[in-house]
C-alpha cells in the first residue's frame, strides 16, 4: 500500500492554487472553481483541493518534505508567505517550520532525512 493523495477542503480554489504553486507544488489538474491537484516535485505523491462552502480549519497537519528547508523558508518569507514558526530542530530529530494556507488548515514543512523513517527508536 501507497499513500497516494490528499485532498483538502478549501474556500477559494483559484486562491488556494497560487498559495500551493508558490509553496513549490506543480499544478496537474484544474476543474475550476472546485477542484485542482498537483503533483509533489519530488516522489510520486499528489495533493489535491476540492471547494467547500465553508472550511472549517483542520486540526490535522500536514507534512511536507524540503531537502534545503531553511532555503525554502527563506525563499517563501521573500515572497511573502508567513511562518507561524520559523525553522527549529525538534527532539524527534526533524527540523520543522509551521505555517497556515489561506483557509487556516495547518502545515508544516521540514526536513528529517533518513529519520524519516529510520529513526534509532525505530521497532522493525
Amino acid at each position: 500500500m501507497n499513500l497516494n493523495q490528499v485532498t483538502l477542503a478549501v474556500s477559494d480554489v483559484p486562491r488556494a492554487i497560487d498559495f500551493y504553486q508558490r509553496l513549490g507544488l506543480q499544478l496537474i489538474v484544474q476543474n475550476l472553481p472546485s477542484y485542482a491537484r498537483f503533483g509533489c516535485p519530488d516522489g510520486q505523491a499528489s495533493f489535491s483541493l476540492s471547494q467547500v462552502a465553508h472550511v472549517t480549519p483542520s486540526q490535522t497537519l500536514i507534512y511536507f518534505e524540503c531537502a534545503e528547508l531553511d532555503a525554502t523558508v527563506a525563499r517563501l518569507q521573500a515572497n511573502g508567505v508567513f511562518f507561524s514558526q520559523l525553522p527549529i530542530n525538534q527532539p524527534w530529530l526533524w527540523r520543522e517550520a509551521y505555517l497556515h494556507d489561506p483557509d487556516g488548515n495547518p502545515l508544516c514543512l521540514y526536513h528529517a532525512g533518513s529519520n524519516r523513517l529510520n529513526p534509532p527508536w525505530r521497532l522493525v
